[in-house]
């Protein structure tokens, strides 16, 4: 397991490698000068010209690169072009919020998204199955800033019900009114997601044999669902949770835009507007990171799941243990 672990550790190099030189090659390309961002508009090409030689931008490309996977390595994620401030205080400084909007909208799909699913595969063919499948297809198309300018529009402007934008810490209550609009928009095709992965994992244990035993044996329909049914189907709804919840931490810049809320994806939106490369390339990092860390930790947790991957390893082991008593044997 330690193995498989430091293995997949260490495919995450070349990603955050690859993921950062696109990133950094299309910012570098883009129309924009930094210098003149941080100086201003009333800038004279004299000053432009000494502070790009400062930032070393008048270097070739492939140095300018280096030079910044060089500073991550030692954890220096540079300093921001707009306001001098330190990258990787300012993006550790937004995550909070990011993670919690993404923890809440992940909770909202798990707990609506599993229980349809499973009533859909259970009702196959019916009426709910088709209303279920018809509404997960609206989910899954429905453009996020789409929805979340008509729930702003119904739950903001017309009924005043809920704030429109903003993270408001003041108490509990009021945070969790902020709160409510950006995690139903960003939810809503996660939700649609899981349930259409639930139905599908459903389907492919409910007429097994074993299932069919279960029932002749007397026992409960709830129990064989959550006992039989459901231990055999969540290695494909851990997948899909796993990959939905590393996109959220990534894909909530709309959200985050739209209900201005103050997280990673808000961040890294104002500072691609100012062509700001250090912070939108540390976020870049930072989330990337993250989407990795994600993935390992759901491959973990397939080894507690579903004792078939977990015994694979005891067999690894075991075979090493033979093959090393038999060498002693031999040199015996």
């Amino acid at each position: 397991m330690y193995k498989y672990i430091l293995k997949r550790l260490l495919t995450m190099i070349p990603v955050l490698l690859g993921v950062t030189f696109i990133v950094y090659f299309i910012l570098a390309v883009s129309p924009g000068n930094p210098a003149l961002i941080i100086l201003g508009d009333g800038a004279t090409p004299d000053s432009i010209a000494k502070l790009n030689e400062e930032l070393g931008l008048n270097d070739p490309f492939i140095v300018r690169y280096l030079r910044f996977v060089w500073n991550a390595i030692q954890g220096d994620l540079g300093t921001s072009y707009k306001n001098s401030l330190d990258v990787s205080a300012m993006v550790m400084e937004r995550f909070p919020a990011t993670l919690v909007l993404a923890l809440a909208a992940t909770l909202i799909a798990l707990a609506i998204g599993i229980p349809v699913g499973i009533l859909s595969a259970k009702k196959q063919y019916s009426f709910i199955d088709y209303f279920v499948t018809v509404l997960s297809m609206i989910g899954v198309s429905m453009p996020t800033f789409w929805l979340g300018l008509l729930l702003v529009m119904l739950f903001s402007l017309q009924l005043g019900w809920l704030p429109s934008q903003g993270m408001n810490t003041e108490s509990v209550g009021m945070f969790l009114r902020s709160l409510i609009l950006p995690a139903v928009t960003l939810g809503t095709s996660v939700t649609a997601t899981i349930a259409r992965m639930t139905r599908s994992s459903m389907l492919d244990v409910i007429r097994a044999d074993y299932i069919d035993t279960a029932r002749a044996k007397g026992l409960n329909d709830s129990i064989i669902t959550r006992r039989h049914m459901m231990k055999n189907a969540i290695i494909p709804i851990i997948t899909a949770i796993g990959l939905q919840f590393g996109q959220l931490l990534g894909g909530a810049m709309l959200t985050e835009t739209i209900f201005s809320w103050p997280g990673i994806g808000r961040l890294m939106i104002d500072n691609i507007k100012t062509k700001d490369i250090p912070v939108v390339l540390g976020c870049v990092i930072f989330l990337a990171v993250m989407f990795s860390i994600v993935n390992l930790i759901v491959d973990i947790i397939y080894a507690f799941v579903d004792p078939r991957i977990k015994s694979q390893f005891q067999r690894g082991k075991q075979k090493k243990l033979v093959v090393a008593d038999k060498t002693g044997e031999a040199a015996a």
